[in-house]
C-alpha cells in the first residue's frame, strides 16, 4: 500500500486511505468474508439496523446510524459468534409516487435506480453487511408475502375490511394512519391539513393484541420507548354502560358508552357522540337535522388535535332525542359535539357536569343540568361552582349513596352486569391499524369483489398480484391502479364472474418493514416461502435492533403486533421480534441544528472519505458523543481522527522492526497495565455503545505507546511493546477496518485481522498500584494523600492523622467517627 501523501490530502496522511479502503473492500467482497455461515458451530449473533428509505443519497445521518452499529457486529464477530449483519431497503412509499408525477419517471426505474446508488454508498462505510441477504421491498418477490400474511390474516380475521372515519390527505389523495398525523394536524410526508372523510378501509385488529403488547418482560429495550408505546395504547380500565334507546325509526335499542367514572353515572344529564357515530343521522330530528349536518361538516374540516385542544371553547348540537340512564330512569339529552371521537371508546361519552370539567363548561354554556352525585367533605347540598373531580361520597345515587366513590367504581360497575346493562371492561385509546392506501406504489391488497360472491381473497396460487408497470400517473395525484382497466377487472377465482373487480387499494408501507428482519434470514427463500424454518430456528428473532426512536408507536410497535400475529397463524414460536433495541441520537450539522438542506448544513459523507477516507469518518461520528445523544459535527474536530492515525501508522513502522531484548521491568510493567486496562475499558465500553470512550482509551494507549517509543526506541522493539500494539491494533479494527486491517498485514500477521480474536484482559493486572485518597474533615477536603490501592480503613486512618494539614483542620479535636470508602475517601467527623 503506497504510504507517499496524496495530492489534496491536506492532513499530511502516511498512507493513500481511498487506495486503502478500495484495496480491503474488494478483498472482502471476494472472500466472502462478512458472510453468515449457514452451517456453523458458533453461537449466533444477529445484528441488524433499521433499513433506509430509498430517497437517493445517504446523508452522514445515515452513516451515524450504520457506522457505530457496524463496529459493535465486528466486535461480537471478535468475540467467537457467527454474526448475521444484513442491509435492504424499504423501497415502496409516497415520495417514489410524487416522483413519478414531477419528474415523468415510473415508481419503479426511480427507486430501482436509488438503490443502485445507495448500496454503493453504503459499500463505502466499510461495514460488515451480509449483501447476499438484501431486502428490497418493492420487488414482487418480496411483496408476494405481504400479501400471503394479509391472506392468512384475513382468514382468521385479523384482517377486516369496515366503513370508517380516516384521516384523508387532499394533496396526496390517501388515507394517514393516526401515527402519520403530525402534532399541528397535517400530513407528515407533504405538510397538507388533514380531514376527516368516511371510506371503506381494510384494518388489522392491533387491539386485540393490546395485552400483550403492553407486556414488555420480554424485551431489553428503552424505558422511554416502553412508555412511549404504552403512553400510544392508553389502557383504561372502567365500565360499558348500556343506555336505552327507543327512538322512531330507530332499530337500535341501546347507545353503548365507556367511561372510567361509573360511580358518577346517576349524574349523567346529557349525552355526546362523535359527529362521526354512525347513529347521528337516525337519531337526528327533522327540526335539527340542519343544524347537526352544517355542524358535522364543519368538524370534519378539524383535526383531531384541535378537537381535542384544551383551550379551545366547547361546542355542541342537540339532535331532539333522547336516551334513558337505567339505573334511575331519567331520559337524558343526545347531543352532538367535536371533542367526542369516534375514534376512542364507543364514540360516546356521557356527559356529568358536576364531576369533569370539560362537561362543566359545556353545561353552563348551554343550560345544561347540573346532579352532584360524588360529595366533597362539608358538602351542604347547594350547587356546585366548579365541577369536583377529586375522590368523595356518594350522593344521589341510589342505592349506593353513602359509598365512598372509589367502593362506588366497582359496586356500580357489578350493578351494570348484574342486570346486563353492560359490566368492568377495558378500553384502550389505540385504534385498529388502518393498512388501506389510495397509492399505486406499494403491495397490491389481494382481494377481488365479486357482484355475487363479496368479498373473495384472491388464491395463493395466483401470488403474487402484480403492479401493472404501464401505470399513468395523474397530477391529481389518485392511484393510477383505479382508472387501470387490466388490473382492475378480474374474473372471480369462485364463480368467474367477469365483472369482478380488483381491491385498487395498496397496504400501508409500514406492512413491509413489519417482518422484513425474518426474511434476511433466508437469502434464498425466493418465491417458495417467506423464510425457511430452519434458517429461522438459528437466526430468529433479532439479538439488537438499533434505529431511532422517532420510530416507537408506528414501526416497532407494528413489528411487533405482526410477529404476535404471525405467531397466532402457526407461522412464528417466538412472541417478539427483537429482543435487543438500542436508539442512537442525532448528529447535528456545524451550527448545532438539524440537518436540512433548507439551512445548507447537510455533511455530505462522499465528500469526507474522498478525502479522509471511511474510517477517518466512521471513527470521528463515533467520537463525536455518546451514541445515544447524538453531537454536532466540526470540520475543526474531525481533523484530530487523521492525526490520530497518522500516530497508529508510525507506530506500526517501529513495530515492523526486528523484535530485540525484554523491555525493562520498568516498562514492561507499565506496558503490561496500560494494555490491560485498555482492554478493559475498550470491552466495557463497546459493549455499552459508548464508542466515544472508548475511543479516548484508544488514543491514550497509542500516546502511552509513542512515548515509550520516542524515550526508549529499544523498548519498542520489545516483545512487550509488541503485543502491546498488536492488542492495539485488535482494539481499533471494528472502528478503523481498513485501516487496521492493512496494519496488521503490515506487522506479518495472517489474514484477516477481523477473524481475530477478541482480546482477554487479566482484571488482576488493571487495579492500580496506588491511588490519590481524598481526606476530608466534616465533609470538607482538606488533603489528598497518595497510598496503597488496597490500603485498610485502619491504616488510611493512620495515614490521614499524620499529615500536618490535617492535624491543622482538626485543630485538637479527635474524630468521634470515620467514613471510609474504599479506594476513594477518607472523612474524619469531629461533630
Amino acid at each position: 500500500m503506497a504510504v507517499e501523501r496524496r495530492e489534496g490530502n491536506p492532513y499530511n496522511l502516511r498512507y493513500d486511505p481511498i487506495a486503502l479502503d478500495r484495496k480491503w473492500q474488494e478483498r472482502w467482497e471476494s472472500d466472502g468474508l462478512h458472510e453468515a455461515e449457514p452451517d456453523d458451530s458458533r453461537p449466533t449473533w444477529y445484528a441488524l439496523t433499521m433499513f433506509p428509505y430509498t430517497s437517493g443519497d445517504l446523508h452522514v445521518g445515515h452513516w451515524y446510524a450504520e457506522a457505530p452499529a457496524d463496529a459493535h457486529a465486528r466486535y461480537m464477530r471478535m468475540r467467537g459468534y457467527n454474526v448475521l449483519h444484513p442491509m435492504g431497503f424499504d423501497a415502496f412509499g409516497l415520495p417514489a409516487e410524487n416522483a413519478a408525477i414531477q419528474r415523468g419517471i415510473h415508481p419503479q426505474t426511480w427507486t430501482l435506480d436509488n438503490v443502485d446508488r445507495m448500496r454503493g454508498q453504503l459499500k463505502t462505510i466499510g461495514a460488515g453487511y451480509d449483501w447476499r441477504r438484501e431486502v428490497i421491498t418493492c420487488l414482487p418477490e418480496y411483496y408476494k408475502w405481504n400479501q400471503y400474511f394479509f391472506l392468512k390474516m384475513f382468514e382468521n380475521g385479523i384482517a377486516y375490511r369496515a366503513m370508517a372515519p380516516v384521516n384523508w390527505c387532499e394533496k396526496d389523495q390517501t388515507t394517514l394512519a393516526r401515527e402519520q398525523v403530525m402534532p399541528d394536524g397535517s400530513c407528515e410526508r407533504c405538510g397538507t391539513v388533514v380531514y376527516q372523510r368516511d371510506l371503506e378501509q381494510w384494518f388489522f385488529r392491533i387491539t386485540d393484541y393490546a395485552e400483550e403488547l403492553l407486556d414488555n418482560s420480554k424485551i431489553d429495550w428503552p424505558e422511554r420507548i416502553n412508555l412511549m408505546q404504552t403512553n400510544w395504547i392508553g389502557r383504561s380500565e372502567g365500565a360499558e354502560i348500556s343506555f336505552g334507546l327507543d327512538v322512531p325509526g330507530v332499530d337500535v335499542d341501546e347507545l353503548r358508552v365507556f367511561t372510567t367514572r361509573p360511580d358518577t353515572t346517576y349524574g349523567v344529564t346529557f349525552m355526546v357522540l362523535a359527529p362521526e357515530h354512525p347513529l347521528v343521522p337516525a337519531l337526528t330530528t327533522d327540526g335539527q337535522r340542519a343544524e347537526v349536518e352544517a355542524y358535522v361538516a364543519q368538524a370534519r374540516r378539524l383535526t383531531e388535535i384541535e378537537r381535542l385542544a384544551v383551550d379551545k371553547e366547547k361546542t355542541g348540537v342537540p339532535l331532539g332525542t333522547y336516551c334513558i340512564n337505567r339505573l334511575n330512569g331519567q331520559k337524558v339529552a343526545l347531543w352532538i359535539a367535536d371533542y367526542a371521537l369516534a375514534t376512542y371508546g364507543t364514540g360516546a361519552v356521557m356527559g356529568v357536569p358536576a364531576h369533569d370539567e370539560r362537561d362543566f363548561e359545556f353545561a353552563n354554556k348551554y343550560g345544561i343540568p347540573i346532579e352532584t352525585v360524588i360529595a366533597p367533605e362539608g358538602y351542604d347540598g347547594s350547587p356546585l361552582n366548579e365541577a369536583y373531580i377529586d375522590p368523595g361520597v356518594m350522593v344521589n345515587s341510589g342505592p349506593f349513596t353513602g359509598l365512598s366513590n372509589e367502593d362506588g367504581k366497582a359496586a356500580v360497575a357489578e350493578h351494570l352486569e348484574e342486570n346486563g346493562w353492560g359490566g368492568p371492561t377495558v378500553s384502550y385509546r389505540m385504534r385498529d391499524w388502518l393498512v388501506s392506501r389510495q397509492r399505486y406504489w406499494g403491495t397490491p391488497i389481494p382481494i377481488i369483489y365479486c357482484p355475487d360472491c363479496g368479498i373473495v381473497p384472491v388464491p395463493e396460487d395466483q401470488l403474487p398480484v402484480v403492479l401493472p408497470e404501464d401505470a399513468e400517473f395523474l397530477p391529481t395525484g389518485e392511484s393510477p391502479l383505479r382508472y387501470h382497466e387490466g388490473f382492475r377487472h378480474a374474473a372471480c377465482p369462485q364463480c368467474g364472474n367477469a365483472d369482478a373487480e380488483r381491491e385498487t387499494d395498496t397496504m400501508d408501507t409500514f406492512v413491509d418493514s413489519a417482518w422484513y428482519q425474518f426474511r434476511y434470514t433466508s437469502p434464498d427463500a425466493g418465491t417458495n416461502t417467506a423464510f425457511d424454518p430452519a434458517e429461522m430456528a438459528r437466526w430468529a428473532p433479532v439479538d439488537l435492533y438499533t434505529g431511532g426512536a422517532e420510530h416507537a408507536v408506528m414501526h416497532l410497535l407494528y413489528a411487533r403486533f405482526f410477529t404476535k400475529a404471525l405467531r397466532d397463524l402457526g407461522l412464528l414460536n417466538f412472541d417478539e421480534p427483537f429482543k435487543k433495541l438500542f436508539n442512537q441520537g442525532v448528529i447535528l450539522g456545524e451550527d448545532h441544528e438539524k440537518m436540512s438542506k433548507s439551512r445548507g448544513n447537510v455533511v455530505n459523507p462522499d465528500e469526507q472519505t474522498s478525502l479522509l477516507g471511511a474510517d477517518a469518518v466512521r471513527a470521528y461520528l463515533m467520537f463525536v458523543g455518546p451514541w445515544d445523544q447524538g453531537g454536532a459535527w466540526s470540520t475543526q474536530g474531525i481533523r484530530g481522527v487523521p492525526r490520530w492515525f497518522n500516530r497508529v501508522w508510525e507506530l506500526c513502522e517501529a513495530r515492523c522492526r526486528d523484535e530485540r531484548a525484554p523491555a525493562p521491568a520498568g516498562i514492561a510493567t507499565e506496558l503490561t497495565r496500560e494494555m490491560h486496562r485498555t482492554i478493559q475499558k475498550a470491552t466495557e465500553d463497546i459493549k455499552d455503545f459508548q464508542f466515544n470512550t472508548m475511543i479516548a482509551a484508544l488514543m491514550t494507549f497509542t500516546n502511552t505507546l509513542s512515548r515509550i517509543e520516542s524515550e526508549n526506541p529499544e523498548a519498542a522493539r520489545s516483545p512487550e511493546w509488541r503485543e502491546a500494539y498488536d492488542n492495539l491494533l485488535l482494539l481499533l479494527a471494528p472502528i478503523a477496518p481498513h485501516l487496521t486491517e492493512e496494519l496488521w498485514e503490515m506487522t506479518g500477521k495472517p489474514y484477516s485481522i477481523h477473524q481475530q480474536s477478541w482480546p482477554e484482559y487479566d482484571s488482576a493486572l488493571t487495579k492500580s498500584e496506588e491511588i490519590t485518597l481524598i481526606v476530608q474533615v466534616d465533609g470538607k477536603l482538606r488533603d489528598r494523600l497518595t497510598v496503597a490501592a488496597d490500603i485498610a480503613e485502619d491504616a488510611a486512618r493512620e495515614v490521614a492523622l499524620a499529615s500536618e494539614k490535617i492535624q491543622t483542620a482538626l485543630n485538637g479535636a479527635d474524630p468521634a467517627r470515620v467514613i471510609y470508602v474504599p479506594g476513594r475517601l477518607l472523612n474524619l467527623v469531629t461533630r
